[in-house]
């Protein structure tokens, strides 16, 4: 087991000055007119695959690093370079850990390799959870799966919404009701294989930020798919919704599960928990941009005869920013440990480490804006693209408001609405 440490080793420091140099280089330049296009920036995407950033050799040897620092020191360079570009680059992850999640060694060998392609036919991924009326509230998912027994197939239908990658994918990952009577209980993860009939895009979004990543709904329509793309087979599958099916006979309705309520596990909530971290590491990165941006800014920009970080009003803010922004890396840090090393979290640290950072780079990208004042307004200064981005953090994954929810029905082991 790994000791935890602040310190990066010689081997991280590379590859975190690896990505450094591609988002400064390669990222960066590009981030202004892929936001401005909104569409995928398939070309900024090979380039990652060409030097293989973009693969799941790469992110394999993150993921499964023993410090757990290595997909949160990637998530915060990338997004240190635009979070836009960013989460094209890494959305297929979303749907390669919900399969990592749930999945079986055959599956994970099978179709992970097929959501990133190669660098000569590079490929997404998307991962289907949130419905049009269940987003946080996964308990009201109407997307049904059935099983038919004769073809050994499942059945795919419903609608999902606010997909990365959605419809554009090679291989979509996605979540449906299977018993609707054990609500968040009875969900399962399906595969559904590239060019599988019915499945379709519906309504591609036109978004506030992260424009440069493509976000949709995706249709089911008598999609089907065969008995091998449920994740994690059949049989553990009838296992748990039959202890399930117990519980619910034995404990009736009021009845925390094993663990207390903020421990609640389905094929979505296994996903997100594994992911927070991750995400508040983007949040990170695009503060911790933000305030490089208005640090430099406060040193070269003049009024009354002096720079304006001579003012105590800007450079206390600066303070607060820096502050923050290491306050939260430090809690993502932690939660990204726990989860590599096995320590479970007794008090929601991966929700906390999400809800600290996506609220911290709010707060920062806000705080430039106004730094730079009418500048900072205006698209000629990356900051007003960085305050627009930062909004999403507290949306996706999670909102703020759930992400409260979980820690507080951790700490207090009661049912809290």
């Amino acid at each position: 087991m790994a000791e935890f440490t602040m310190e990066l080793n010689d081997e991280q420091k590379e590859v975190r000055d690896w990505i450094h140099g591609f988002a400064a280089d390669v990222v960066r330049p590009a981030a202004a007119e892929w936001d401005e296009r909104e569409e995928t920036p398939w070309p900024v995407i090979q380039e990652a695959a060409k030097i293989g950033l973009y693969s799941l050799d790469f992110y394999a040897q993150q993921f499964f690093d023993p410090t757990g620092l290595g997909v949160p020191m990637t998530m915060e360079e990338l997004f240190w370079g635009d979070a836009g570009i960013a989460l094209s680059i890494v959305g297929t992850g979303l749907a390669a850990v919900g399969v990592l999640a749930n999945g079986t060694e055959e599956q994970i060998g099978t179709w992970v390799p097929q959501m990133y392609g190669d660098p000569n036919d590079v490929k997404v991924a998307a991962f289907c959870s949130s419905e049009p009326d269940a987003g946080s509230d996964v308990a009201s998912m109407r997307t049904r799966a059935v099983y038919d027994e004769a073809k050994d197939e499942w059945v795919l239908n419903g609608t999902k919404t606010w997909a990365t990658n959605g419809g554009i994918a090679n291989v979509h990952v996605v979540v449906a009701v299977v018993d609707p009577d054990l609500g968040s209980k009875g969900h399962a993860s399906f595969i559904v294989p590239p060019n599988t009939p019915g499945l379709s895009q519906g309504q591609k979004f036109k978004k506030h930020g992260i424009r440069a990543s493509h976000t949709a709904e995706v249709v089911l329509e008598d999609v089907r798919v065969p008995g091998h793309c449920l994740l994690g087979g059949k049989e553990k599958l009838d296992e748990r919704l039959a202890r399930a099916r117990e519980k619910a006979k034995a404990g009736g309705v009021g009845v925390p599960p094993a663990g207390g309520w903020g421990r609640v596990k389905n094929a979505a909530m296994a996903t997100f928990e594994a992911s927070r971290p991750a995400v508040g590491a983007m949040a990170v990165g695009t503060a911790r941009a933000a305030y490089e941006e208005a640090l430099e800014y406060a040193r070269t920009r003049e009024q009354f005869g002096r720079p304006i970080i001579d003012n105590q009003g800007v450079a206390f803010q600066l303070a607060d920013m820096r502050t923050q922004i290491d306050a939260a890396r430090l809690l993502v840090w932690r939660a990204s440990w726990m989860a590599t090393t096995g320590k479970p979290f007794t008090s929601a640290e991966g929700s906390m480490s999400k809800l600290f950072a996506s609220e911290v780079a709010k707060k920062v990208t806000a705080q430039a804006v106004q730094i730079l004042g009418g500048n900072g307004f205006t698209r000629e200064y990356p900051v007003e693209r960085m305050h627009r981005d930062a909004a999403i953090y507290t949306i996706f994954e999670g909102t703020s408001e759930i992400q409260r929810l979980v820690i507080a029905r951790t700490l207090s082991g009661m049912p809290i609405r």
